[in-house]
């Protein structure tokens, strides 16, 4: 008895889906991927979101000292006066 084409075609798929999920390439990337994420894991990094809160913090600190560098100077220059 010859079994029904998408029967067969269902279980071959089924088949290789079950090989390709126990070869080897699969353990290959699982080691690639937690190699890498424990390389990154090591490096000094920061997310994205905290760099951008970092820089407006900075961006803002830049302009205070700057407006205190202002004022200092002017009230030297009111001193000599």
């Amino acid at each position: 008895m010859k079994p029904s084409t998408p029967a067969f075609l269902n279980d071959l798929s089924d088949k290789l889906g079950e090989i390709l999920k126990q070869s080897p390439a699969k353990d290959i990337e699982s080691n690639l991927k937690a190699g890498v994420t424990a390389m990154l894991g090591k490096l000094d990094m920061v997310s994205r979101e905290e760099f951008d809160v970092q820089s407006e913090v900075l961006a803002r600190t830049r302009a205070k000292l700057e407006a205190l560098e202002a004022r200092l100077a002017e009230l030297e220059k009111q001193r000599a006066e």
